[in-house]
C-alpha cells in the first residue's frame, strides 16, 4: 500500500441481487492488500433497486457484513459517488472511495461505467473500479465481457477464464490489461475427510436451469426416487430462495411448488441456508451446472454434474466437459462415484491443491499499484461508446435513466432521502405484482401459446 493510504481505506460495492452482493462484498474483502500496516477498512454497500433486490432474509443468509447498506437507483448511486464516502447525505465533497466493486449484470456495469466517467471527470482522484462474474461463464461471453470493459480490473475466476477474456478483448482491439486472474471469493471450508452419518446427498437447485416444468419435475422425481432407493441416506434439496424472492435469475417454477402434494420419503428434505454450511455435511453434491459444484470440488467433496437432460450450452453443464464429474442419475443409483480430473480442476480456479491463499495476490498487487499511481487514474474508457455502438449503447444507458453521454435523463428518479412508508408499501406491492406475473401469469400465457 502507498504511504498515503495509512488512513481508512474506503470501499464501496454496488450489487443487484443476493448472489452478486455475496460475490461483490467477499471480492472486496479478498482484494484488500493484506499487510501488517494495513489501514482500517470501511465497506459501504449499495443495493441497486430492481426485480432482484435482496430481501432482509437473503442478506442475512449471505452473511457478509457491511458498515453501511442502502438501497438505491442507478442515479441515486451516481449522486452518492459525487458526494463521496465521508457523508453520503451531505454536500458534494472532494474525497472519493479508494475501491469500487460493480457486482451487476453486464448492462448495469456498462451504464455505471459511463455514468461514473462523467461523475469523476476533472477530479484529481477516483476509485479503482473492479468488476467480474459471480460464477461460471458459460453463455454470452463476448457480450458480457464487452459490457464490462472499461473497469480497471475485470476479474477472471480461473486461468481458463482469464485466457478467454483476453482473447475476446484482443480480438476486437480493446485493451486487455484489465483482465486479472483470481478465484471465486466464496470458496473455503474444511476439506472432505470421509462419509458422514448419515450419508448425505445434496442436490443444488438453480433458479433457471433447467427452465421447463417437465425437466424440473423430472429432476425432482429422480431425487425423490434416489431417496426411496437409499433409505439410510439423507437426501437434501438445497434451495436458493423462498417463493416470492428473486436471486440473480428469475425462477418461474420453484421446486417448493413442484413438490407440493407429492408423497416423499422421510429421508428427503428441502433446506435453505448458507451453501458452505450445507457442504459441511455433504457426502455427494449433485447439480446440473451450479457454481456449488466448484465450491464442492474445492473441498474435495465428491461432485456430480448431471447428464440426464443432455450436455447442452443452455444448461451450462457443457462447461464441465473434461472434468470427470459428468454422470447420470442411473449411474449414481448404481453406485458410481466421480473422480475429478486434476488438470481440469486446476484450470478452473478451484485451488483444491491449497493455492487458494495466494489466488488474489495478483488482484491485490494491481490495486495497490493503481492506488499509488502518480497523478491519479485516467478517465474510465469503456470499449462501447456512441461511436462504436450507436445502435446498442443508448438503449443500455436508457434502462438506467442515463442519456447517451452517461448523464441522468430529465425526470430520472434520484431522490436522496429514504422512501417513506407509503412509498415502501407501493414498492413492495409493485414487486409482488411483478413476481406474480413472472411466476404465475407468464407460464400460463406461454402454455396457451403452445396449444
Amino acid at each position: 500500500m502507498p504511504a498515503s493510504a495509512t488512513k481508512t481505506l474506503r470501499v464501496a460495492v454496488l450489487a443487484d441481487s443476493d448472489t452478486r452482493w455475496k460475490w461483490g462484498a467477499l471480492t472486496a474483502k479478498r482484494l484488500i492488500p493484506d499487510e501488517t500496516d494495513r489501514p482500517e477498512v470501511r465497506l459501504d454497500g449499495y443495493l441497486l433497486r430492481g426485480r432482484a433486490t435482496p430481501t432482509a432474509r437473503q442478506l442475512q443468509e449471505v452473511g457478509v457484513h457491511a458498515d453501511s447498506l442502502r438501497e438505491v437507483t442507478a442515479v441515486e448511486f451516481l449522486r452518492a459517488m459525487e458526494r463521496g464516502p465521508e457523508d453520503p447525505e451531505g454536500p458534494e465533497g472532494t474525497e472519493s472511495y479508494d475501491v469500487l466493486v460493480l457486482s451487476l449484470v453486464g448492462g448495469g456495469v456498462q451504464a455505471m461505467l459511463h455514468g461514473l466517467r462523467g461523475v469523476f471527470a476533472g477530479r484529481a482522484k477516483r476509485p479503482v473500479v473492479v468488476t467480474g462474474y459471480v460464477g461460471v461463464v458459460y453463455e454470452k461471453l463476448a457480450d458480457g465481457l464487452l459490457l464490462r470493459h472499461g473497469a480497471d480490473l475485470v476479474l477472471a475466476n480461473s486461468r481458463q477464464d482469464a485466457d478467454r477474456f483476453r482473447a475476446v478483448y484482443d480480438g476486437v482491439g480493446a485493451d486487455s490489461s484489465s483482465v486479472t486472474e483470481v478465484a471465486l471469493p466464496f470458496l473455503g471450508g474444511e476439506p472432505y475427510e470421509g462419509e458422514h452419518e448419515p450419508y448425505t446427498v445434496v442436490f443444488a437447485a438453480q433458479p433457471s436451469v433447467p427452465e421447463s416444468r417437465r425437466d424440473r419435475a423430472y429432476l425432482l422425481d429422480r431425487l425423490i426416487r434416489h431417496a426411496r432407493r437409499h433409505p439410510a441416506r439423507e437426501v437434501l434439496l438445497k434451495l436458493r430462495s423462498k417463493p416470492g424472492e428473486h436471486t440473480t435469475h428469475i425462477e418461474e417454477l420453484p421446486y417448493q411448488k413442484l413438490v407440493q402434494g407429492k408423497d416423499v420419503p422421510a429421508n428427503f428434505r428441502l433446506v435453505y441456508g448458507h451453501m458452505g454450511e450445507v457442504l459441511d455435511r455433504t457426502d455427494l453434491l449433485v447439480t446440473v451446472s451450479s457454481t456449488a459444484a466448484l465450491e464442492a470440488l474445492h473441498r474435495r467433496i465428491p461432485t456430480v454434474v448431471l447428464t440426464d437432460l443432455g450436455i447442452r450450452e443452455t444448461l451450462g453443464n457443457h462447461h464441465f466437459v473434461g472434468s470427470g464429474c459428468l454422470a447420470s442419475w442411473d449411474q449414481l443409483d448404481a453406485g458410481h462415484r466421480p473422480v475429478p480430473d486434476a488438470e481440469w480442476v486446476a484450470r478452473q480456479g478451484v485451488a483444491a491443491d491449497g493455492s487458494y491463499a495466494t489466488a488474489f495476490d495478483a488482484g491485490r498487487e494491481r490495486i495497490a499499484k493503481l492506488l499509488a499511481r502518480p497523478g491519479g487514474l485516467p478517465p474510465l474508457n469503456p470499449y462501447y461508446t456512441p461511436e462504436t455502438a450507436p445502435g446498442y449503447l443508448p438503449g443500455i444507458l436508457a434502462r438506467h435513466h442515463l442519456g447517451p453521454d452517461g448523464v441522468p435523463l430529465p425526470g430520472a428518479p434520484a431522490a436522496d432521502k429514504a422512501p417513506g412508508p407509503v412509498r415502501q408499501i407501493v414498492r413492495r406491492a409493485a414487486r409482488g405484482a411483478y413476481r406474480h406475473g413472472v411466476q404465475r401469469v407468464a407460464p400460463v400465457i406461454r402454455r396457451m401459446g403452445e396449444l
